[in-house]
């Protein structure tokens, strides 16, 4: 069976064509985002495979079922950058991926021991041959009750290296699924000395820390965000940076990151002044949106997405 993979980076291509002969799937790669301008690409294939980086506009959606597709493998676990209730109207299954939540879980912990550490300034000021110690002491994450919104694979994989540190865990989830010490999301926030952000991005989880849940948590706390950027409204989250409410944040993602991470942007203006304004302060660390971006997981996306589509495709034949 044949299979069109958009939007393929040269370490997933080479990933891809070793799975794809090894598994007898015939892939037909693109470093392309998938369009309109080249559904042609997906003629003759049912199953195609996209990035979670590409908005899938419902035109796209439809131009990809006038052609013949009936799958879309999304190399993610998020769902936000393709309307499922569109493409299961125009007769397309969509189905995300699985890979290991180690990767993001490693990142998260990173960021909080930086952020708690407060490394940032500390880099900054010993890039400069500044080596005396910052009047602000870090903290032991032994010391800190920690808060973990979202309780999946990713946060629970978060909580069990938590526990390692000796950390008190609070969680929050409107369907817990692992043993932990549940509260509501105003009580976790009001206790909690740092907050991480672990739950899928949907019409109701937007900007689940707006204004009032920002100012509801305690002064001085952290926020660490590794899930999707829109989970936080980010003015809130500058403003409460810039007050000294909050005493920092570690985020891997940001509201309006498409178009600025994964590029090159050394020489072009940036156009979000949020993410200018974060980048400005020492207390706020950025990376893009790179948690998951290791070999493990890059294999395991890659393995999935075409065994996804080789599944979707018997049960097709057989049903």
């Amino acid at each position: 069976m044949g299979i069109t993979i958009y939007a393929c980076g040269q370490d997933e291509a080479v990933l891809f064509r070793e799975l794809a002969h090894r598994l007898g799937v015939m892939p037909k790669i693109t470093e392309a985002a998938v369009s309109e301008a080249n559904i042609d690409l997906a003629l003759g294939n049912r199953c195609v495979s996209v990035d979670h980086k590409t908005h899938v506009t419902d035109s796209t959606l439809l131009a990809l079922s006038r052609v013949g597709v009936t799958y879309i493998s999304t190399r993610s676990i998020g769902y936000n950058h393709i309307d499922v209730g569109y493409a299961a109207s125009v007769g397309i299954s969509v189905e995300n991926v699985t890979y290991s939540p180690d990767s993001v879980a490693d990142y998260t912990l990173m960021l909080m021991l930086m952020a708690v550490r407060h490394a940032k300034s500390m880099v900054r000021r010993t890039d400069t041959h500044d080596y005396r110690l910052n009047g602000v002491r870090g903290r032991e994450l032994r010391d800190l009750r920690i808060g973990v919104i979202g309780t999946g694979r990713i946060g629970a994989a978060v909580m069990d290296r938590l526990r390692g540190f000796g950390c008190r865990i609070l969680a929050y989830d409107t369907h817990p699924e692992t043993a932990a010490d549940y509260v509501p999301l105003d009580e976790l926030l009001r206790l909690s000395d740092l907050v991480t952000l672990h739950t899928p991005l949907t019409a109701e989880t937007h900007h689940l820390l707006d204004r009032r849940r920002i100012e509801q948590m305690k002064h001085g706390a952290f926020i660490i965000n590794t899930g999707r950027g829109a989970l936080l409204d980010t003015e809130a989250l500058v403003q409460a940076l810039e007050s000294g409410r909050l005493g920092g944040a570690g985020l891997d993602v940001l509201e309006g990151e498409e178009g600025i991470f994964y590029a090159d942007c050394r020489g072009k203006p940036i156009e979000s002044k949020a993410l200018l304004r974060l980048q400005e302060l020492p207390n706020v660390l950025i990376s893009p949106h790179t948690a998951y971006y290791t070999d493990h997981a890059l294999r395991d996306t890659v393995e999935n997405s075409l065994t996804n589509c080789l599944t979707f495709e018997s049960r097709n034949q057989h049903g």
